[in-house]
């Protein structure tokens, strides 16, 4: 009965390291991803996920219209926003 007790002691505790290291991170990061796509808004400058610089001109639903150049506007979806520059 103890090696039984022993095994379920190894596998809650692999379970709990689990979560801790990979899973409640991930929500963390989520969760801050998720509050920064709520708070973009028009002439903030961004980056995108694959590098692009832009300043947002207009704000839909899902995506945002990023103005890249003078003359140069790209859709993206919100999702593909990596961050705000400064």
């Amino acid at each position: 009965m103890e090696q039984w007790q022993g095994l379920l002691l190894y596998v809650l505790v692999f379970f709990a390291v689990f979560y801790l290291l990979i899973i409640l991170p991930k929500h963390k990061q989520d969760k801050k991803h998720r509050q920064l796509m709520e708070s973009l808004k028009p002439h903030d400058k961004v980056v995108t996920i694959g590098g692009i610089c832009g300043e947002i001109k207009k704000v839909k639903e899902e995506t945002i219209i990023l103005k890249v150049l003078d003359n140069t506007e790209l859709e993206v979806l919100k999702k593909a926003v990596a961050y705000k520059q400064e």
